[in-house]
């Protein structure tokens, strides 16, 4: 089982071409995500593969965002064995919605899927986006965004 004592509650093991180099050129990667209690895989996207999901012990929420045309949020609530896919580039997420851990295990269709973390990407850049885009974007305070951009 891998550490979930972190700010999200989860782990992902990767295996793709940079783990396994015998994975060159077969289009197919796996993950394993071990999440803690009400733990989460946080929105994140993979530009470059389309993702199944196998829950294989506990029960998770899953869902994934339709491109800026409707943005249409889709859910399923997941039980131990059921299956649901995350079309390629699209933002997902997981969250354990059981009180005792949960895992699943991801196949990927390709070598390299790559991973986008949202709010890893936004807040955490480097150097920082300005506050003043974010701001604006958001429709917050300037205080806002500097206070969550330093947790990344």
């Amino acid at each position: 089982m891998g550490n979930t004592t972190n700010a999200v509650g989860s782990n992902v093991t990767a295996v793709n071409v940079n783990h396994l180099p015998g994975l060159n050129t077969l289009g197919i990667s796996m993950v394993r995500i071990d999440y803690a209690p009400w733990g989460q895989n946080t929105p994140h996207t993979h530009p470059r593969a389309t993702e199944i999901l196998v829950v294989i012990e506990g029960s998770l929420l899953v869902g994934f965002v339709t491109s800026n045309t409707d943005n249409k949020l889709f859910t399923k609530y997941l039980e131990k064995g059921d299956v649901f896919v995350f079309p390629e580039g699209l933002i997902h997420f997981q969250q354990n919605v059981g009180n005792g851990y949960a895992v699943a295990i991801t196949a990927l269709s390709s070598q390299n899927p790559g991973v986008i973390t949202i709010a890893n990407a936004v807040f955490g850049s480097n150097p920082d986006i300005s506050d003043d885009i974010f701001a604006r974007a958001f429709q917050v305070d300037k205080k806002v965004i500097d206070e969550i951009q330093s947790k990344f």
